[in-house]
């Protein structure tokens, strides 16, 4: 009963977040921002979360107005991306040298871990949006691709893993952190992402036309590292889910683990191919 419920209500946020998902990527300018501001305000939030069970990190009083002062740079461009970002590391710095709560080290490696890795990932999210239509696509083209390979991946990953996981490959793909990730699911989820790259480059507007395909292919090979990363936090912090904040899926650090580590491989991909 407990698992129905569970699978109801994963299918009710899908349905409603979704083509909310899509209508900002769409909509694009201040709506996106909203979108990856909020996104990336509870990212920091869970990852403070995570980060308490281990170490001592400043209050999250501190670390959401940084993250807000992060993304609103990348967005804005007040004083540059990279001098806002020195300008945070520093920050706290200089602040645990007047906390005296367990160990320095931890405190700050755990602190910046969650910092640069939620703020570079959403700021890549939100400077790949952010681009302008020339030959390497569309923003709004370049989002949608990434989302559709990352969508794709996961759901050809886990058919291909309940339906042949195992059956010819049986090592498992990296069991120390996720032991149901199967080889068979790992590559069904490849294939999964270079189709829907394919479809996106043959009917959709602004999709990099001959380099969607090796990019839908790049994306499923390292999609489930997202996973694995976020799952290896976990795992040390000793909980289940990051946070409860959407239901049936877990935080947002579970739900879009994939599309942060992603992001920034897109986003260097756009500017550099």
């Amino acid at each position: 009963m407990l698992m129905q419920s569970n699978l109801m209500q994963r299918v009710a946020v899908a349905i409603v977040g979704i083509p909310l998902l899509l209508w900002l990527n769409m909509q694009g300018g201040l709506y996106f921002l909203g979108l990856v501001l909020a996104l990336s305000l509870m990212a920091t939030w869970e990852f403070w979360r995570l980060a308490t069970h281990r170490a001592h990190p400043p209050s999250v009083v501190i670390l959401l107005p940084l993250t807000a002062f992060v993304q609103l740079d990348f967005y804005y461009g007040f004083i540059g991306y990279w001098e806002a970002i020195l300008a945070v590391v520093m920050l706290l710095y200089v602040l645990e040298i007047w906390r005296n709560q367990g160990s320095q080290f931890m405190n700050l490696g755990a602190t910046l871990v969650g910092l640069l890795y939620v703020n570079l990932s959403f700021g890549a999210l939100l400077r790949l949006r952010l681009s302008e239509t020339t030959g390497e696509g569309s923003g709004e083209a370049l989002v949608l691709l990434m989302l559709l390979c990352v969508w794709a991946a996961d759901i050809f990953a886990y058919f291909g893993g309940r339906g042949f996981g195992g059956k010819f490959i049986k090592k498992r793909l990296f069991a120390r952190i996720s032991p149901k990730k199967t080889w068979e699911g790992y590559l069904a989820g490849i294939a999964g992402s270079a189709l829907a790259a394919w479809a996106c480059s043959a009917y959709i507007s602004g999709c990099p036309d001959g380099r969607a395909i090796p990019a839908g292919l790049l994306i499923g090979v390292v999609a489930p590292a997202g996973d694995l990363l976020e799952s290896m936090f976990k795992r040390d912090a000793g909980v289940k889910d990051s946070s409860g904040v959407i239901p049936g899926h877990g935080g947002v650090l579970d739900r879009f683990d994939t599309v942060m580590f992603v992001s920034p491989l897109l986003y260097f991909l756009v500017h550099h191919w």
